[in-house]
């Protein structure tokens, strides 16, 4: 009797956690609605659905990356300065989202925004830990750029890479309105990168590279670098939809694109493995599998769906 009623609690538990919200929540605590200007004063963040006013939004998800952030944003800054000094229409935006960081994130970013002016560079501090995906969306539904790039704290890819990924979006737009994302890619050095992890890690990433494809993701050999260009349409109609705030975002990402048939460029660029990753090898590996399953499942039995939103303005 007792092992039938742990077991009926157990089914009604999957059930529960399987038919989630179909639509995602979009919550922000009054706090996330503002950010400091230059100036130390509260500005209200400007909407993905408003028209675009730059160029290139960068989003900078950082979670207690107070001593890897300032590489990232120095290598990023010096070029798209360069770049705007050789190209006077071109204009930018840096928003760095602290996401929930027990260290000094904030400040250390901060300084940037001062340094360079609060309509380059933005700071948005979460109340408490999103995750990557979170934190990222929470970047991108305040950006102002015609083409927003995701960029990982840690500077593993060469901010430069960004015309390659450039690029790769414009091959794909046969008419400026056309919806694109173009994904950097590390698949053209994964021989290089096999030879120097232990055979457990290299098992474990095979595994995650047939699960994304048997579940998920067709047609994409990696899914997870964090360097990718969405146009400002593209970039809406995704995060709109998307329910993983953790490390198989990405995934979702994608798996939503090709639902809603937006074409995909996957691009290589030069990746450097960093010190300091966030991603614990095996809990992390686990993690991200149960994700992938539930994605299918949850979208296989219509516990999450997936629906074209307005059009950005």
């Amino acid at each position: 009797m007792c092992c039938s009623g742990s077991g009926r609690l157990g089914m009604v538990s999957v059930i529960a956690f399987i038919t989630a919200t179909k639509m995602p929540p979009y919550h922000q605590h009054e706090e996330e609605k503002f950010f400091l200007n230059a100036k130390g004063q509260k500005e209200i963040l400007p909407s993905i659905w408003d028209s675009p006013t730059k160029q290139l939004s960068v989003v900078v998800p950082s979670y207690n990356e107070e001593k890897r952030l300032p590489v990232m944003m120095d290598e990023a800054l010096n070029y798209l300065e360069k770049r705007q000094k050789q190209d006077s229409k071109f204009t930018y935006e840096v928003i760095v989202v602290d996401d929930g960081s027990q260290d000094q994130t904030s400040k250390v970013a901060f300084k940037y925004s001062q340094k360079y002016g609060s309509d380059k560079v933005r700071v948005i501090t979460l109340v408490q830990n999103r995750g990557k995906g979170g934190a990222v969306r929470m970047g991108v539904f305040s950006s102002r750029g015609e083409k927003i790039l995701m960029a990982d704290a840690d500077g593993a890819t060469k901010f430069p890479d960004v015309e390659k990924l450039e690029k790769g979006l414009s091959a794909l737009q046969p008419w400026p309105d056309q919806m694109a994302i173009a994904c950097g890619s590390r698949a053209h050095l994964e021989k290089e990168s096999i030879a120097q992890r232990s055979y457990f890690r290299t098992l474990l990433m095979y595994g995650f590279h047939f699960l994304v494809w048997f579940l998920c993701v067709k047609g994409i050999r990696d899914t997870q670098c964090g360097f990718k260009l969405l146009t400002r349409e593209a970039a809406a109609q995704t995060f709109s939809s998307l329910h993983i705030e953790r490390w198989a975002f990405d995934v979702e990402l994608l798996y939503i694109a090709q639902f809603l048939k937006i074409p995909i460029a996957e691009v290589a660029v030069n990746w450097t493995e960093i010190e300091g990753s966030k991603l614990v090898p095996f809990w992390s590996w686990l993690q991200m599998g149960k994700d992938l399953l539930f994605i299918r499942l949850r979208y296989l039995m219509g516990a999450w769906r997936i629906e074209p939103t307005r059009k950005v303005s």
